[in-house]
């Protein structure tokens, strides 16, 4: 069994996704310390002419808080002029009905906290792509949190009796191979490959969020820039 751990992320990039669908099961690490100025409540998108941060504001975040106790902030206006900032931006993108679609089901959730919203989001984009994948908390399942860093994550595959552990190729220094090896654990990454697509902006802006690739190719198109290469 393939399995992988993220921190759950706002619409993330296509390499977050290109992660997903190289495992069978994929832990959402929802209760680890929360990390200001990360990709947990925002990401970015082509807004207004450039290149802007969609932020869901969130009450009294603080990094000794666990990313599933960060709540948002409870009014809806920030709903509505994200909401409008992106349907002003993408409303002539070919697939900009479907996909608003989903971004507006996301941000309307009647849920107050931002690690369930960007679950959400990653779930539903997932659902929308037919990845086969099986989506699990971390906060909810493994009774480990007392454990930190390689450690936890081993107990984790231990505990999902997973044959390969999977991350991005940015996570290399965080992991001994030799110690996976000794667990019977094969270390696997994924390079991310960011293909060329038609953007509205004659320079092209790689690692946008999901929702920028989504508005403009379609299902197929988008599965087959899922096929990242694996390195070991």
């Amino acid at each position: 069994m393939k399995l992988a751990i993220m921190q759950p992320y706002l619409f993330p990039y296509l390499g977050y996704f290109q992660l997903i669908s190289a495992v069978d099961r994929f832990v959402f690490y929802d209760d680890v310390n929360f990390i200001k100025g990360g990709w947990i409540n925002r990401n970015r998108l082509f807004l207004s002419g450039g290149i802007r941060y969609i932020t869901i504001p969130l009450s009294k975040a603080s990094p000794f808080l666990k990313i599933n106790e960060v709540v948002v902030q409870e009014h809806n206006l920030w709903r509505r002029k994200m909401l409008e900032s992106v349907r002003q931006s993408y409303s002539k993108a070919p697939y900009f009905t479907s996909v608003y679609n989903i971004f507006r089901e996301v941000l309307f959730a009647d849920e107050k906290k931002i690690a369930t919203i960007a679950k959400l989001s990653v779930i539903s984009v997932s659902e929308y792509l037919e990845l086969k994948v099986r989506f699990v908390n971390s906060s909810s399942c493994y009774n480990n949190s007392n454990l930190t860093g390689m450690e936890r994550v081993l107990d984790i595959c231990r505990l999902e009796n997973a044959d390969d552990y999977y991350n991005l190729s940015g996570g290399r220094l965080l992991y001994d191979d030799k110690i996976f090896k000794l667990n019977n654990i094969n270390l696997n990454f994924v390079e991310p490959h960011l293909k060329l697509y038609a953007q509205f902006s004659d320079k092209f802006y790689p690692g946008l969020s999901i929702i920028d690739v989504l508005m403009f190719n379609d299902v197929n198109a988008v599965r087959e820039m899922l096929n990242a290469e694996e390195s070991f």
